[in-house]
């Protein structure tokens, strides 16, 4: 987290003093670093450079307007699982020969919108959906491009929740009917068979489980090879973890249980291409978390400090219609104070204003003391935090703001009141 760190006893983001921000545009605000971004995104293209390749940013990580135009700049593709984010990407700047549209679900006027669009590739994940895609392509009077989702059955060592490898997720075909499917997809009308897609999980931090899927994929495209389907391009899917505890250190802090610190994205890209580029395929890849999760934070504001006799509680101003991660799977975020003034800590629950027990950033967390009205920053919240925040007990959704160097710039105002209604 090169671009978040605290300055004598004070945090900052880039050149900017985020307490500044927090007093300027109010909490609870996402906070970004430009420059940590385009750092990410450029650590995955780096072992790269020589290879037949494109970088999809996985837009489900976080779509903010801004930050795909900043990747599309920065010469990424696009990889999209709805019509809207098919659009957002779009509008962007993402070209359409550099988007795979991705997701077990789509819906006929997606495909359609996406033929129209003359996206790359379809990644499939069924008969029907094949049937589907077929039927649109026709009536259209074009082709479309498909690339089959394999499920490999290979256990990513992460969360049940966002494991999707496995025989009992719902994504992909399985292993045993691969060369089935796509002898039955090479001889549909309007179907052009380009490649296979695999995508095992989410917040992997062991190179293990990416080792053994690309030796499954490599193994798949050569026997298909034998059986006369010559595929052109493998999109390997993303999933690359980040390290959320102990993501920031100062002596004032309080040492966080470590967990598992997963190697620099760069090494998963390394320790899979050998033997991906045996395959004379040209490689895909769909980062998300990894180029942006380090890069955000959230910021609230302490409303109230209570104690029950059993535990004490910090009650702030975010919630878990503005950072669901926690709520949703007992998530870990690191939490820290924007000014260090103590060095003294207390066990705590951070909780936040909703009406649900489950509203909370932390339990039985050490913390430096906090009074009303500190700032706190919860880290490592550039991925999957805004995409899913929500109006719940009609609470407005937060600002979002962009820092490159000294500047500052809000690339999504707060919403209001009058907004809701």
């Amino acid at each position: 987290m090169q671009y978040f760190r605290y300055q004598e006893q004070e945090l900052w983001c880039e050149e900017v003093p985020v307490s500044e921000l927090a007093q300027e545009f109010g909490t609870p605000l996402y906070v970004y670093s430009k420059n940590q971004i385009v750092d990410n995104f450029r650590a995955v293209e780096a072992p790269l450079t020589g290879t037949d390749h494109t970088v999809c940013y996985a837009l489900k990580a976080n779509s903010n307007p801004a930050i795909l135009t900043l990747l599309a700049q920065e010469g990424a593709g696009a990889d999209v699982v709805s019509a809207g984010e098919l659009y957002l990407a779009l509008k962007a700047g993402f070209a359409p020969g550099r988007i795979a549209f991705a997701g077990v679900g789509k819906r006929e006027d997606e495909i359609e919108y996406a033929l129209n669009s003359s996206i790359f590739v379809f990644n499939a994940e069924s008969t029907q959906e094949l049937q589907l895609i077929s039927l649109v392509a026709a009536r259209l009077g074009k082709k479309a491009r498909i690339g089959l989702r394999i499920n490999p059955d290979i256990d990513a060592q992460s969360h049940p929740y966002i494991t999707t490898g496995l025989k009992e997720n719902k994504f992909g075909i399985s292993a045993g009917e691969a060369m089935a499917v796509f002898q039955y997809a090479a001889g549909l009308p309007g179907i052009e068979v380009v490649g296979i897609h695999t995508h095992i999980g989410s917040q992997i931090v062991k190179v293990e489980p990416f080792v053994e899927a690309a030796g499954f994929v490599a193994g798949l495209v050569a026997k298909l090879r034998e059986a006369g389907i010559i595929l052109q391009h493998i999109d390997f899917g993303g999933g690359i973890g980040v390290q959320y505890s102990n993501a920031l250190f100062h002596e004032g802090l309080p040492h966080e249980n470590p967990g598992a610190i997963p190697p620099p994205p760069g090494d998963f890209v390394r320790a899979v291409l050998p033997t991906l580029k045996e395959t004379g395929c040209s490689l895909w890849l769909e980062p998300g978390r990894s180029i942006v999760a380090d890069a955000g934070v959230l910021l609230t504001t302490v409303l109230y400090t209570k104690e029950n006799g059993l535990k004490k509680f910090v009650i702030v101003d975010g919630g878990m219609n503005d950072l669901l991660r926690p709520a949703l799977y007992d998530a870990y975020h690191q939490i820290v104070p924007v000014k260090i003034t103590t060095y003294e800590h207390d066990k705590v629950d951070v909780v936040g204003p909703i009406c649900e027990t489950g509203d909370f950033f932390a339990r039985d967390r050490m913390l430096a003391k906090v009074k009303r009205n500190d700032h706190l920053a919860i880290m490592t919240t550039g991925a999957y935090g805004y995409v899913n925040t929500s109006n719940y007990n009609a609470r407005p959704r937060p600002a979002e703001i962009l820092v490159n160097g000294e500047k500052v710039r809000v690339i999504r105002e707060r919403q209001t009141l009058d907004q809701l209604f």
